[in-house]
């Protein structure tokens, strides 16, 4: 089945479809819930969520762009909600962010997946959240501060401190 008929199934209730939709993005959607939730049993619960509303919401996607992006936006809404309902997110407010530059290239580039990874579980909160948002999901500053409800400025300087504290890290794992 094509995605546009797994789809269209799981309008119409067929619980075959829903189940090829759950088993298509489930993997993806957890590793990204996994970014923002970082507990295992958390990001389980947090893409549950996800799933039940992105099949409540369905009939709002109109085909019109990657549904993968959708439902991934969905997926990240309902994990900043949860992260918000289970304690405050500490994100320190500067009016100016400092621009860092990279001059280490070669070593982030003989780090693993995993390395990374784990190294971004490292950072703070509030690091953590604006440098996924940022460097992995593509948001702007803008639409970061919209979704956490903090200045533009404060996310620029959040992912300036991450990639701060991130070069740190990754300078002791060589």
């Amino acid at each position: 089945m094509s995605e546009k008929e797994i789809i269209l199934g799981c309008l119409n209730n067929d619980i075959k479809s829903q189940k090829a939709l759950f088993d298509n993005y489930s993997n993806k959607m957890k590793s990204l819930c996994m970014r923002y939730v970082v507990n295992e049993q958390d990001a389980e619960d947090v893409l549950q969520e996800g799933f039940i509303l992105a099949f409540t919401k369905l009939k709002d996607y109109k085909f019109d762009g990657s549904f993968e992006g959708w439902l991934r936006k969905i997926m990240i809404n309902v994990s900043l909600r949860f992260l918000r309902s289970k304690k405050n997110i500490y994100i320190e407010d500067i009016d100016k962010a400092h621009t860092l530059y990279d001059k280490e290239q070669d070593i982030y580039a003989k780090l693993s997946n995993n390395d990374l990874m784990e190294t971004i579980f490292q950072l703070p909160e509030g690091y953590r959240l604006v440098f996924n948002m940022y460097a992995i999901e593509g948001y702007s500053h803008k639409e970061i501060g919209t979704l956490l409800k903090i200045n533009e400025s404060t996310s620029r300087s959040q992912l300036a401190k991450a990639k701060k504290r991130l070069r740190m890290l990754i300078m002791k794992l060589n």
